[in-house]
């Protein structure tokens, strides 16, 4: 299921207050100012930085 256009326009990183892109096919939000990507778990975002992983430069 897709995240909610709305949901997703309101939402920022917790870390930096930066804009959150949605990545479908890793079912994650991803801040790139912090290279941190937030993992949605059954339709809700999990926007705590202990459970974000970082992402490597190349995933950008």
């Amino acid at each position: 299921m897709a995240i909610d256009k709305k949901l997703l326009s309101i939402l920022v990183c917790p870390a930096c207050k930066g804009q959150l892109e949605y990545h479908r096919e890793d079912n994650e939000l991803i801040c790139r100012a912090d290279r941190l990507a937030y993992p949605i778990r059954d339709d809700i975002p999990v926007m705590l930085q202990d459970e974000a992983r970082h992402v490597a430069v190349d995933e950008l």
